[in-house]
C-alpha cells in the first residue's frame, strides 16, 4: 500500500550514502515497484512509497509534498487518511492560504505552516506524518491518536532514521534486526508496551505523539491522551449522543463515488458499521466480505469464547442489507501452508499469537484487495464498550493482570516450547507484572469512582492502550498484504472521549454486554443480531490443523533449522510423540505455532537473537 521513510544527519551530507543509505525501502507489503518518490537536501532525505488510492481527495497515499516558499522549504510525507480535510481547507483558505490541488497532503502542509506542531490537534483521521522544516532544520514525526498508521524510528549513530516499519529500517542498512531479552519478553508476554518494538534500538512513535529531531537532539510530547471527566448525561441523552458521533465517524470515512465495502462477521460491531454505512450512503451498493472455516460448517462446537457460528448471522445481515456478498472459505491446508506462515511473519515483522487467525485474515485481505477500495471494519467496539469476556466474567475482572491473559497468567501462553533455562532467565511473569503496574498508574480517573467503576475504567484503559494495539497492527500489516486500507470508525477520538467517561452501569445496563452500543444502533439491525452474544474472530477447530502444525514442527526440526537451539528438546519430543501433542508437558497449540514462526523469523528473515 504505502509507507514513508527518511534520515537526518547533521554530521555528514545527504550525498554520503554510508550514513543516509539508499532511499530506505518500506517492506514489499507496503508498496509497489516504481512507486517511490524521494526528496533530499544537505541534512535530510525523505521517501514516500505507495499505490494510487481510490479516494485521493482524502488520502495521504504516495504523498511527498514540497513547498519552497520564502520562509524556507517544508517537505511532507504521509500515509493514511484525513477525515476532516474539507473543514481544514476552508479554515486555512479563510486565513489566506492557497492550494494548488485537491489532495489533503497539501492541507496538512498548510496546517503546519499556519499552526506549527499544534496542527496535530486539529487533524482527525488515521495518519503517520513526517515533516522536514528546513528553516528550523528540524524533522517532525506525528502519529494519529490511536496509532492506526505505524511509524518507527532509531538512532543511527550519525543521526536519525524513521520508517513505516522496522523492516524498512533494516532494509536501509542503518540498523540490524536484533532482538534482546527485553524484546523476547515483549514477544512472549503478549503485553505490548506503548512505544516499544521487539527490536533493539527501534522505537515506535506513540499514538497521539509528536517526535521532533534537530540539532538539539530528540524531543517527544503527547498531543492527545485518553481523559476522564464527570458524565452528567442521562441514559437517553447518552444513547443519542453515541449514535450521533458514530454516524458522523462512519460518514466521514466513506466518500461519494467510491465503492462501499465492509467486513462483516454477523456480530454486533461489524453489522452496526455495515448498517450505518449503508444508511449513510443511500443508493450506493454495499459489498460485504466474511470468512468461514469449512470444518466449522459441519462440526462447529461452542466454547467459552465462541458461542455460535458466524455464517448464519452473516447470511441474515446480507439479506437484511441487500448487500453483494463474498464469503471466503478456508480449510486446514490453507492454514498450515508454510508460505502463508512466512508471509505473516514478514508482514507483521515478528511472530504473533494465534497464527491461524492471522493466516485467515491475510487471506481475506487478499480477497478484498481485488476491490481496490477502503473497507470499513468494526474493530475497537469491544475495547470501548466492554464486549470481551474479560469485561463480563467476574473471575477475569478480578484477575490482577492484563485481563486478556486471564487463565494464562503465570503460565506460558506461547513460549511452551522455548528452552527452559532461557525462560527462567527471561522471567516473563515478572515482566508482565511490572508492565501491568505501570499501565495502572496511567489510568485516567476523576476521583469520584467507586471500586467497581474504577476497575471497569482500568480494564477499558488497558484494552484501549494495549490490546487494541494488537488488533490494529494485525489490521494494518496484513491489510497491506492484500493492498487493502481498513478504516475503523469505532476508533475515533471524539467517540472515545465521550464513551470512556460513561459510567459502567450505563454501558452494561442489566448486565448485557455492550448494552450502550446495542441501544444506540437498535433501530438499524435485526433482533437476532442485536441479541447475539459476543463471538471473537474465530480460530479453527479442525483437528487436521493440529496435525498439520505438528508435521511442520517435525520438518523444521529435521531440517536443522537454527531455531532448534532455542527450543527445549524434551518438550519438542512430547509434541512429536505424545497423543496430547505435548499438552501433558505444558505445551499448547499456540506454543507450537510460535516455534514455527520463530523458525521463519530467524532462518528466513535474518533476525539475530542477543540473549
Amino acid at each position: 500500500m504505502c509507507g514513508i521513510a527518511g534520515t537526518v544527519s547533521f554530521t555528514r551530507g545527504a550525498g554520503d550514502h554510508h550514513v543516509l543509505g539508499q532511499p530506505i525501502s518500506c517492506t514489499v507489503h507496503r508498496s509497489e515497484p516504481g512507486s517511490r518518490r524521494s526528496w533530499s537536501a544537505r541534512h535530510a532525505r525523505i521517501t514516500a512509497t505507495g499505490v494510487t488510492a481510490v479516494d485521493l481527495v482524502d488520502g495521504l497515499h504516495q504523498s511527498l509534498t514540497v513547498d519552497q516558499a520564502a520562509i524556507g522549504t517544508t517537505v511532507l510525507a504521509g500515509t493514511g487518511t484525513l477525515f476532516n480535510a474539507a473543514e481544514l481547507r476552508r479554515q486555512l483558505s479563510a486565513r489566506g492560504h492557497s492550494f494548488d490541488g485537491a489532495g489533503c497532503a497539501e492541507v496538512v502542509l498548510r496546517a503546519y505552516q499556519q499552526w506549527g506542531t499544534a496542527c496535530a490537534e486539529r487533524l482527525r483521521g488515521m495518519f503517520a506524518l513526517a515533516i522536514w522544516d528546513a528553516k528550523r532544520e528540524q524533522l517532525i514525526l506525528v502519529r494519529d491518536r490511536f496509532g492506526i498508521e505505524p511509524l518507527y524510528y532509531t538512532d543511527t549513530g550519525d543521526g536519525f532514521a524513521f520508517d513505516s516499519t522496522p523492516n524498512g529500517l533494516f532494509a536501509g542498512g542503518l540498523v540490524r534486526p536484533v532482538v534482546d531479552q527485553d524484546g523476547l519478553r515483549e514477544l512472549f508476554g503478549f503485553t505490548p508496551t506503548p512505544g516499544m518494538s521487539v527490536f533493539k534500538g527501534v522505537r515506535e512513535v506513540l499514538p497521539g505523539e509528536i517526535v521532533t529531531y534537530g540539532r538539539d537532539g530528540l524531543a517527544r510530547r503527547r498531543y492527545w491522551t485518553i481523559s476522564a471527566r464527570l458524565h452528567t448525561d442521562d441514559p437517553e441523552t447518552t444513547t443519542a449522543r453515541v449514535r450521533q458521533i458514530l454516524q458522523d465517524s462512519v460518514r466521514r470515512q466513506v466518500a461519494p463515488g467510491v465503492p462501499l465495502c465492509t467486513m462483516l462477521s454477523g456480530g454486533l460491531d461489524s453489522s452496526a458499521i455495515s448498517a450505518l454505512a449503508s444508511h449513510g450512503m443511500p443508493g450506493t451498493p454495499l459489498h460485504t466480505f466474511s470468512l468461514e472455516y469449512t470444518h466449522h460448517l459441519k462440526h462447529f462446537r461452542p466454547d467459552e469464547l465462541h458461542d455460535s457460528l458466524d455464517s448464519p448471522y452473516v447470511a441474515q445481515m446480507v439479506a437484511f442489507l441487500g448487500s453483494e456478498h463474498d464469503e471466503l472459505r478456508l480449510d486446514a491446508s490453507d492454514l498450515v501452508d508454510p508460505a502463508q506462515h512466512l508471509s505473516v511473519v514478514r508482514a507483521m515483522g515478528q511472530p504473533v499469537v494465534g497464527l491461524d487467525m492471522y493466516v485467515a485474515f491475510q487471506r481475506l485481505a487478499q480477497r478484498i484487495g481485488d476491490i481496490t477500495a477502503p473497507v470499513l471494519a468494526g474493530d475497537g467496539a469491544d475495547e470501548l464498550f466492554g464486549g470481551y469476556i474479560w469485561f463480563q466474567d467476574p473471575w477475569y475482572v478480578k484477575t490482577a493482570t492484563f485481563p486478556w491473559l486471564g487463565a494464562f497468567h503465570r503460565m506460558e501462553m506461547v513460549s511452551g516450547l522455548v528452552d527452559r533455562t532461557l525462560m527462567k532467565e527471561l522471567d516473563v511473569p515478572e515482566y508482565i507484572s511490572v508492565r501491568y503496574e505501570e499501565a495502572l498508574r496511567e489510568v485516567p480517573l476523576t476521583g469520584e469512582e467507586d471500586a467497581t467503576e474504577r476497575r471497569m475504567r482500568e480494564l477499558t484503559y488497558l484494552n484501549l492502550t494495549r490490546y487494541l494495539r494488537i488488533v490494529l497492527d494485525r489490521r494494518d500489516r496484513l491489510g497491506h498484504v492484500g493492498m487493502v486500507q481498513a478504516r475503523v470508525p469505532f476508533v475515533d477520538h471524539e467517540l472515545v472521549d465521550y464513551v470512556y467517561s460513561v459510567p459502567w452501569a450505563q454501558k452494561n445496563s442489566g448486565g448485557q454486554e455492550k448494552y450502550l452500543l446495542r441501544a444506540a444502533v437498535r433501530e438499524l439491525l435485526p433482533g437476532s443480531i442485536l441479541q447475539r452474544k459476543k463471538s471473537p474472530f474465530p480460530t479453527t477447530q479442525d483437528p487436521v490443523y493440529r496435525l498439520g502444525v505438528r508435521a511442520r514442527l517435525q520438518a523444521i526440526v529435521e531440517s536443522g533449522s537454527p531455531v532448534v537451539d532455542l527450543l527445549d528438546p524434551a518438550r519438542v519430543r512430547s509434541v512429536l510423540t505424545d497423543p496430547s501433542f505435548g499438552l501433558s508437558t505444558g505445551v499448547n497449540r499456540m506454543s507450537i505455532e510460535m516455534a514455527l514462526q520463530l523458525h521463519h523469523w530467524i532462518a528466513d528473515c535474518g533476525v539475530t537473537l542477543d540473549v
